[in-house]
């Protein structure tokens, strides 16, 4: 089965490289909201903007 995530964006990116990161998530405005599923590359993206994000097991 392929287990997902719930990544939500908090926080605007004070940097052109967390916006970018963002991008490659798939968030562009504040409150929104990506189902993504749970894969290394994608909770490596988390992992670096994880003070702009919350992220739920979905």
């Amino acid at each position: 089965m392929d287990r997902k995530i719930k990544v939500t964006l908090k926080k605007r990116p004070a940097t052109e490289r967390l916006r970018i990161i963002l991008l490659g998530i798939g968030l562009k405005k504040t409150n929104s909201t990506k189902v993504l599923s749970d894969t290394p590359s994608i909770r490596g993206m988390v992992g670096k903007v994880s003070h702009l994000v919350t992220v739920e097991e979905a």
